[in-house]
Order: C-alpha cells, then structure tokens, then sequence
C-alpha cells in the first residue's frame, strides 16, 4: 500500500491532484447542511432527568428561558408619563414578535382589587399616557405589594424591568437582534441593560465566532510569516496551507453530510465547536510541515527531487499513517463523553485529521512533484535558525539524559499537584472580562434586579388542594432565605393575592385558603373579570400540574452545585408525598454541565491515551514503545491542567478541549521520534550515534511545526477570557509536547537504548 501511495504522486502526479481536489468539493459541498445551534440545552444527553423534565415543561408551559431587560436613568423615578409610555410602547412592540411568547413588565400586568366583596381584575397601566393621579395609584399599588413590585421595578426606583420569553424553538440569535433592534426605536434615551442565558447565547455565539475567525486569521498570517522564515520557499508554504485549508473545508462539509442524512442534533455546531477550526489547522500543519522539512533535507543531500520524494514518503508514510489514525481514534474517543455534541466534534475532526493524512501523503508529494526546484536557493543549501537550535537541544539531551529526565520528571510533579486547584466553570458570565459592556450589563441586573439565572419546579398534584399550594409556600420561602434568590413565582402566590385582595386587601389574609372549595372560588371570581389563560405559564389547563419559577442572581459553579445540592435535600426531606416535584432550569443544566464536563474531559483522557498506547505498541510490535509514545502526552497533559490550576485558569465546556489539542499534536511528534528510533536502528545507526541520528533527523520538524502552531497564541487578544485561556494554553501545549518529546523521550529513550534495540 505504501509503494502504491508513492508510486501514484511520482508517476502521476496530475491526476492526483486532480482527483484530490474533485473528492475534497464532494465531501465539502456538505457545507449546505451545515447549521449553528445555540440552545445550551442541546449540550446535555437526551436521557439525563434534567433534560426530560426540561423538555417535559416546555410541552405544558412553553419555554420557560428569559430575557432580561432593564432600562432608566440613574436617580430618575420610574413613575413619570413619558418612561411609562415609553414602556407600553417597547413591550407592544415586543409582543408583536413571532419568536416572543410572553413578554412580562409593568405594561403587560394585571392588577387585583376588591370590588364589592368580588375580584376586580384590571391593566396595571390603564392608559398609553398617564395623569398624575393615575401614577400615584400605581405607585402605591406596587408599593403595598413588594412581590410584584420587585419583578417589574429596581431597587432603587429608577429603572424598569421587561422580561422576555422566547417561543420554544425561535433562534436566539435572531431574536437577539430584534430585541436590540427594538430597543434602539423605544428605548434610545435610557440607558439600557440586557441579560438571561437566551440573549447570551444568542450574542455570544456570533461574537465569538467572529472573534475566532479574525483571530485565527491572525494566528495564520503569523504561521506563514514563521514557515517562510524557515522554510524560505513561497511554493513550500503555499502547498502546506492547501493541506490546511482544504482539510478544513472537508471536515466542516463532512458535519454537514451527516448532519443532513441523520438529522442527528450530535453534529450541530455549537458555542464547544469553535476550537474545531483550531484543532485541524494544527494538526494539518503538523503532517505538511514534516514532509516538506524531510524533503528539503532529502533533496539537499541526492539533488535529486524523484529521489527526494521517494525517501522522503518511504520515511514518513508509516508514522504520518501512524499519527492520524492515534490521533482520530483519540477524538473518536469522544463518542464515550457524555456531552452528545462532543460525538459529532470528535467524528467530524477525526474526517478532517484522515483528510489531512490522505492529502499530505497523495496531494503533497504530488505538488512537489510538479514543481521545479532551485537546488542551488537558500531554502535547499542552508539549515534555518530554528534547524540549529533543535540541533542544540539535541546536544544537550543526549549529553546530560539523566539530568534532563530528572529535571522534566520535577516540572511534571509540580504540575500534578495545580490539579488539586483546578476549579470548574461554566457559567457564560465568566466568559466576559470585567469592563466589557455586557459584563457590565450582567452586574447592573444583579446588583439592581432580578438577575438573570432561574431554577423551575415542576409538581405534579392536585393544584387546587391546599395542602399542595402550602408546600409551594414552604418551597418560597426556603428559596427566599437564600441571598441569591431575588424573587419566586408560582401558582401559590397568585392564589394567596387573589385572597388578600378578596379580603379587602387585609395582608392578613395573604394565605392560602384552608380547603378546596375557596380556592377554587378564587379562580371563578377571577375569571369574571380576567383571563384564565393568564395563569398558563404557571398551570396546566386541568391544575394537575404547576411551574414554580425562581429568579437568582449570578452564582459561581461551585455556588451552583452547592444550591441545587441543598434544594433538592430540602424538596426531598420537607415536601409531602401528595406532590411530586422535579427541580429544572439553567441553574440545574449548569450544575449538570459542571459534572459532564469533568466526566468528558476525564473519559477523553483516559481512552484516548489508552488507545494510542495500544496501537503504537501494535504497530511497533512492542508494549514498551507504546507506552514510550504516551509520555510526552501523560506529561503535557499534567502540566497544562496544573498550570490552569495554578495560575486560576477555570476548566469549562470550551477549554475542556484542551487535552484533545495536547493529545492530538503530541502523539504527532512522540510518533516521529519512536518511528525514526526505530527505523534508523534497523538501519544500522550504532547506539552511540543512535539518539544523536534520531534528533538531527526530526527535532527541526518537531521544532518547526510546535512554532509555527503558536501563532494561533493570537487567540491571546480575544475578548472571551475562554478563548484567551485557549490561545495562552495551546502556546504552553505547543511547548510542552515539543519539548517533552526532545527531553523526556529522547532522554528515555536514550537510557533505555540496549533494551530498546533488540527487534
């Protein structure tokens, strides 16, 4: 297969091309099925209770994901004609929106009087414009009842709060757009604040692809100024990024491909998917940059460019083979992660990485092929900067190997121990740096709102009971003990209004009714007047089942799963047995993504070094070279999680990637060295010029590749402190499987060589 490989790019080495080019536009044209998915829920599997219950509550009540947003002026009172005004007419145009399904505010409430002994049920605004008598009556309405002052007003008195609920299934981001869109026609002098996991998610989806994309931009423009130095050749450079580039196109139309055929929500592109790019361009840098290095030497040393691709594909297809397939089977690892988008990211790279392997090993040597090389350029008569210094490392390694392992043993220990800080994050306001408009934004609503995180309680059990609307009460208020509930919502409060109000509007009387009968007297009186349909986001149409919505303000990850941990306890211990309650909402898909990504990025770890071990140790036929292999990769893997626990990086669902970036480009250089060893001791090298052999042949392509990928350090300068953390991490990982490579494999390898030497 190998001699077939070869043979097609010396003999016929247009057609190749050719056909390369024509099977790249086929699997790329998936791109037509391709789609952006930024519903977070997507993100956990479709059997996990959460989920269910999630999707269960949609079902009855519609979505129950807000939008929040706060407008006003600082120290201005909310009770004036033109911001009421203003209000009525933003919420009007709000609720004329397709994708909108309720929009909460002070011009879309319901007030509740006593009329007569009989419930009165009328708009809390009654007019567009508003007389001074009619403000003042407003105002006293919401001061004498604080619960409902609390979710339409701010603490202070000078801003108002809209809250949005999005129609299931309408595109956040569109909605997004409209909602700023409306806000500048409405609410253009006020200042405005906006918030809730809808909005970002629909914003921060398209910023940060935006920011990635100019970034990565960036990071290639750096990669080509860091190859042409090195390499000193435009067309070497140029056919490297071909590899690239046309990986990529593959690896994004393969997602769509299956995407379109299964209709599987696995291959969705999500906020996780956007290191995607990242991850193939290093990888596809990897297998261009070691062919033409190895065919320049080649050529240098027979003047002869047959000779030269032949040596140089002879040398190379085994381990470029060798470390695409390790590296694929390591994302396909990714099948077994218990975040369902990870399967279609670990498949779709593990297309793109085969892709990459099929062009630098046909393609590639093709291009070469066709080119006609100066043998007397610069590119072909001189070794470049960075060829001397891996010869310099090389020299020092093989000098002091004992030294070098010991030193590189100490590095990774202290490592191990920045694990133990390591603390996980993944609530999307850490994604923002203090400062940043929207993180402003988010702050103001919760020190002055409501917040912009919720938790829902789904009961099943008789809704007109007593007993049940009292376990709702208990439930209230158990939330409302805790600092960072800023307001609760259910069925139970409505009720003990409706019987205030009835009362004459006694707060004595703000209690659940003691039987049945009364409470559903309520529920008739209110219907005299109101709507009975304004109850639906709280309970379903026979009252066999109710929504309980608590509002929160923002929590770290820890914070989370600590509240969800100790609400469940309460819910589990305190309520009776007549309900039946499920605990759902962002807050509880957060403390579950806080465990998925820990469980992901272990199960990652694990399988894939497992995997690779096993298959280098297969082809190289002994267990030992197998697990020399993984070393590099168990030692950079160990440092970066250190390093992030050390230094306050938070591991979250975007750089959770991470140790596929460290695996994926470390089991590339760790490969090349244990092939070359191998190969050059067959070759007769003797042992005392072995090691020496081994580094002079793969250190400068090792060096060259790990240089030329950190230019996507340019991901240092995004706004998103994930994906700054990425760029500052995938620089150290270029580092630390580089260098641990040259080191601790060479230096074991080296102390090992009569053990090692003996196939």
């Amino acid at each position: 297969m190998k001699n077939w490989f070869i043979n097609q790019s010396l003999d016929h080495p247009r057609r190749t091309v050719l056909i390369s080019l024509i099977l790249t536009l086929v699997l790329g044209s998936g791109l037509r099925f391709f789609k952006v998915e930024d519903d977070m829920m997507k993100l956990l599997p479709q059997n996990m209770e959460s989920r269910k219950t999630w999707e269960k509550v949609k079902e009855e009540f519609g979505n129950t994901e807000m939008i929040f947003i706060a407008f006003g002026n600082p120290g201005e009172s909310v009770y004036e004609p033109a911001t009421l005004t203003s209000l009525r007419d933003f919420t009007a145009a709000l609720e004329a929106i397709p994708d909108v399904e309720e929009v909460i505010s002070m011009a879309s409430m319901n007030r509740m009087d006593s009329e007569d002994g009989f419930l009165e049920i009328n708009e809390l605004l009654p007019d567009r414009v508003l007389n001074a008598n009619q403000l003042e009556e407003i105002k006293a309405y919401l001061e004498n009842h604080p619960n409902v002052k609390n979710r339409v007003v701010g603490q202070h008195g000078d801003f108002l709060s809209v809250i949005v609920r999005p129609r299931d299934g309408s595109s956040n981001d569109i909605l997004a757009k409209k909602l700023l869109a409306e806000a500048d026609i409405y609410l253009g002098a006020y200042e405005t604040h906006f918030g809730g996991a809808p909005y970002l998610t629909g914003v921060i989806s398209e910023l940060i692809r935006s920011d990635v994309l100019s970034l990565v931009r960036v990071g290639m423009i750096v990669m080509v100024i860091i190859l042409l130095l090195n390499l000193r050749s435009i067309p070497a450079v140029l056919m490297v990024l071909s590899v690239i580039l046309l990986s990529l196109f593959a690896m994004t139309g393969s997602m769509g491909w299956i995407r379109g055929l299964t209709g599987s929500d696995k291959f969705l592109f999500t906020l996780m998917n956007t290191s995607m790019p990242i991850i193939l361009l290093t990888i596809a840098n990897s297998d261009g940059v070691h062919v033409i290095a190895k065919f320049f030497k080649k050529f240098r040393q027979t003047e002869n460019k047959r000779e030269a691709v032949r040596q140089t594909m002879d040398a190379l297809m085994l381990p470029i083979f060798l470390t695409s397939l390790t590296t694929a089977i390591a994302f396909l690892s990714l099948i077994f992660a218990p975040i369902e988008v990870m399967t279609g990211y670990g498949v779709s790279i593990a297309i793109g990485i085969i892709w990459a392997w099929i062009l630098s090993s046909l393609m590639l040597p093709s291009l070469i092929m066709l080119k006609s090389w100066n043998i007397s350029s610069r590119a072909l008569t001189s070794t470049s900067i960075l060829e001397q210094f891996a010869n310099t490392i090389g020299k020092i390694v093989l000098q002091y190997p004992r030294k070098v392992l010991m030193s590189g043993l100490t590095i990774v220990i202290v490592g191990l121990a920045g694990i133990f800080w390591l603390n996980v994050e993944v609530n999307i306001q850490s994604f923002f740096k203090k400062g940043t408009e929207i993180r402003e934004s988010l702050e103001f609503l919760d020190r002055e709102m409501l917040g912009t995180m919720d938790m829902q309680f789904y009961m099943q059990g008789d809704m007109k009971s007593p007993e049940v609307l009292n376990q709702m009460v208990e439930l209230r208020k158990f939330l409302e003990e805790k600092p960072q509930v800023s307001s609760t919502l259910s069925i139970a409060e409505v009720i003990q209004q409706m019987h205030r109000s009835v009362m004459d509007d006694d707060p004595v009387f703000e209690t659940i009714p003691d039987s049945r009968e009364k409470v559903n007297n309520l529920f008739t009186m209110y219907s005299m007047s109101g709507d009975p349909d304004d109850f639906s986001s709280l309970v379903d149409y026979d009252y066999s089942s109710g929504l309980t919505t608590t509002m929160l303000r923002n929590m770290s990850s820890s914070e989370i799963v600590k509240m969800v941990g100790e609400t469940e306890e309460f819910v589990a211990n305190e309520l009776g047995q007549n309900t039946r309650v499920t605990i759902t909402g962002m807050l509880v898909v957060f403390r579950d993504l806080v465990r998925l990504v820990v469980r992901s990025s272990f199960i990652s770890i694990i399988v894939s070094i497992a995997l690779i071990a096993l298959i280098a140790s297969l082809f190289f036929r002994r267990l030992i070279w197998g697990s020399l292999a993984v070393v590099p990769l168990v030692s950079a893997v160990i440092l970066n999680y250190g390093m992030m626990g050390i230094f306050g990086i938070d591991l979250s669902h975007i750089t959770a990637i991470l140790s596929s970036i460290i695996i994926g480009v470390g089991v590339d250089f760790s490969i090349h060295y244990v092939s070359q060893f191998r190969r050059m001791a067959h070759h007769g090298i003797s042992k005392d010029k072995l090691s020496r052999e081994v580094v002079d042949d793969v250190g400068y392509p090792i060096i060259l590749d790990a240089c030329s990928n950190m230019a996507f350090g340019a991901l240092l300068f995004s706004q998103f402190l994930p994906i700054q953390h990425m760029g500052g991490l995938m620089v150290f990982a270029m580092v630390s499987t580089s260098v641990g490579t040259l080191t601790l494999l060479a230096a074991l390898a080296e102390l090992m060589k009569n053990k090692l030497i003996i196939d």
